[in-house]
């Protein structure tokens, strides 16, 4: 408690209401106030007696309740001469307009509550929260050693606008960033100030929602093993979000020339930048943390606020960016932390693709975003290829990956397929599409409505022999259940979809006169179970008594081992599919292991198939981790 000083006169920014006022009406002073300019809210200033037996935490839960959980107020008890207890509601200006507890949308006149018209009530949308300024703030808010780590970052930005104010003194330095501001007769930080600088307690005081929750999952089951609650300045925050994920984290090597590439399960570049895009834009009005959860196969981050107005998960690298938080952006822009162009979601989707990883997965909800960071296998040989391309070319658009991605995924994609991965308007993908013809970075088969697009024959090669060396390590395919191999009719396989195996149209086999191949069996080495493949070992093929069979041609093949050319030959991926849910079907459940013995996959492919059934209803999933099962959905699910 602390003195409160003359009681200020009633105006448009204090309202002066008795002790013995109703938690309801109440509230909807806070919401006239809030649909106004903001102001104070005085309880128990006239009375005899003051306010008795109510304390300000109890007030402020009672007014974030009854608004719908969209106001926050601050509230402070002072203890006037005589004894009497007064409680000061500071109340900040809503971003939005906000309707009472009985549905009416009222705003603070100056005297009175007034209704607001349709026309008024529409949202403020040049109201940037982060560059409020509560009214009990002070310096002693701010800690002198987060304002010198912003100071190191402004020294390291090389920005023309960041550097030169980087020697100034601590007090200077923040009012050329906007986060000091006169008010009240003092020199006050605003929200974005002790978002970037405050210290535990302040940010406490001020905006308690501002943490992040960090969970350790050994499994992918709900339940986690390690939680650590962070409530710190955002840079503070984000190194230790990065020790935590590090301390976990693991990259595999791949070699490319004289170069190795790391490539991490976790790439630290790519979830950094996840991070200070969920810190910088989360909605700050919302009483939620943020939460991040690292599975052994994917790290999400749930973010309170969703995706700005206008942004989906369909349009987000084409949207023109937009700033929930402006001040808060802006700060973070300058000192060399986001790009303020708005173009950190591209660089998470192309380092993610270079690093032959699926890209970034964004889940929708009414007031939440989630991002997830799939980490589960990777192409190695699509890596060292981009790689080589890059080299090449020198430039390497994201368009470009987007496209090569997919078609190193699924094979073969038509232009309707390719952009709607692109995000784009199909008639916006031809000249995209020739450039990458024209360079040989893919083929064109088929004509008419019929025309598919393919790798180009240099990364077709060097999938295919990738593939030939995986499947040396696969396990022998057990016989196919009869139910599940009359699901599908065999077409000529795909021996570049990165093990999918799906059906290349016959267009593209049309032009290529090799001899056929005879088929043969050869004893392999099942795979161990982890989340990246490792270096393969070629096994000894061992004479087959099996008659051979006639295999559609393919070029390279003529100078391979019979037994290496069979393995080549697996089911397409609608035949995979068909294959999970017959065995889903006669047994019961499948498991990952059950897919990858009967279709000769590998960990993670068989992963991708089971998941993507069960995003498609197909499917349902039971347990987690190595005891994870899949099961086709009950009746009403």
């Amino acid at each position: 408690m602390s003195p409160l000083g003359a009681v200020p006169p009633p105006g448009p920014e204090c309202i002066h209401l008795s002790a013995a006022v109703l938690p309801d009406e109440l509230a909807r002073y806070a919401i006239g106030l809030a649909n106004a300019r903001g102001g104070t809210i005085l309880v128990g200033a006239g009375e005899d007696d003051g306010v008795q037996d109510l304390h300000p935490l109890m007030l402020t839960h009672a007014i974030f309740e009854l608004s719908g959980g969209r106001l926050s107020v601050n509230v402070q008890s002072h203890r006037q001469p005589g004894g009497r207890e007064v409680l000061s509601v500071f109340v900040p200006r809503a971003p939005y307009v906000l309707s009472d507890p009985g549905g009416a949308v009222l705003a603070w006149n100056g005297q009175h509550l007034v209704p607001v018209s349709q026309t008024e009530a529409e949202p403020v949308a040049d109201v940037d929260y982060t560059a409020t300024i509560p009214p009990d703030a002070s310096l002693a808010d701010l800690d002198t050693a987060e304002v010198g780590r912003l100071r190191l970052f402004a020294e390291r930005s090389g920005g023309q606008r960041a550097a030169p104010i980087a020697g100034l003194p601590d007090i200077d330095f923040l009012r050329e960033l906007g986060l000091l501001s006169p008010s009240g007769g003092a020199l006050r930080p605003n929200l974005a100030a002790i978002l970037l600088a405050g210290t535990p307690a302040a940010i406490r005081a001020h905006i308690p929602q501002a943490e992040v929750c960090f969970y350790h999952h050994q499994t992918l089951d709900v339940e986690f093993h390690f939680r650590e609650d962070l409530v710190r300045p955002i840079p503070a925050t984000l190194s230790r979000l990065a020790e935590l994920i590090q301390a976990r984290n693991r990259f595999t090597p791949v070699q490319v020339g004289l170069f190795r590439i790391e490539v991490w399960e976790q790439d630290e570049t790519v979830y950094r930048e996840a991070l200070l895009n969920a810190l910088t834009h989360r909605d700050y009005q919302s009483r939620d943390a943020v939460h991040v959860h690292l599975y052994p196969n994917r790290l999400d981050i749930l973010n309170p606020g969703g995706l700005p107005g206008g942004i989906t998960p369909g349009n987000i690298l084409r949207h023109q960016p937009k700033r929930r938080n402006p001040l808060l952006a802006e700060v973070l822009a300058r000192l060399g932390l986001i790009e303020q162009a708005g173009v950190g979601v591209d660089k998470m989707f192309g380092l993610m693709l270079r690093h032959g990883k699926e890209p970034p997965e964004f889940t929708t909800y009414p007031d939440a975003v989630e991002l997830s960071l799939h980490s589960m296998g990777f192409d190695a040989e699509f890596v060292r290829f981009v790689a080589r391309k890059q080299e090449e070319l020198q430039t390497l658009s994201l368009d470009m990956l987007i496209v090569l991605s997919v078609l190193a995924r699924e094979g073969e994609a038509t232009r309707a397929a390719l952009a709607r991965a692109l995000q784009l308007a199909e008639d916006r993908t031809p000249r995209l599409l020739r450039q990458m013809e024209d360079i040989g970075l893919i083929e064109r088969a088929g004509v008419g409505r019929g025309i598919a697009y393919l790798l180009g024959a240099e990364a077709r090669e060097a999938l295919q022999r990738a593939n030939l060396r995986q499947a040396m390590q696969a396990p022998v395919a057990a016989p196919v259940p009869a139910p599940a191999a009359a699901l599908a009719e065999r077409g000529a396989p795909n021996f570049w979809a990165g093990g999918w195996g799906k059906s290349v149209p016959t267009t593209a086999l049309q032009s290529q006169q090799v001899p056929a191949v005879s088929a043969a069996a050869a004893p392999h080495q099942p795979i161990p179970e982890q989340p990246f493949p490792s270096q393969p070992v070629p096994s000894q093929p061992a004479p087959s008594t099996a008659a051979p069979a006639a295999q559609p041609p393919h070029p390279d093949l003529t100078d391979l081992p019979a037994a290496e050319a069979a393995h080549l030959h697996g089911p397409s991926r609608a035949e995979i599919r068909a294959i999970a849910l017959a065995l889903a079907r006669e047994r019961g459940s499948v498991c990952n292991a059950d897919l990858r013995e009967a279709c000769g996959l590998t960990q993670p492919q068989a992963w991708r198939v089971l998941r993507g059934l069960v995003q498609s209803g197909h499917l349902a999933r039971t347990g987690g981790g190595r005891s994870a099962a899949y099961q086709l959905p009950r009746r009403g699910e």
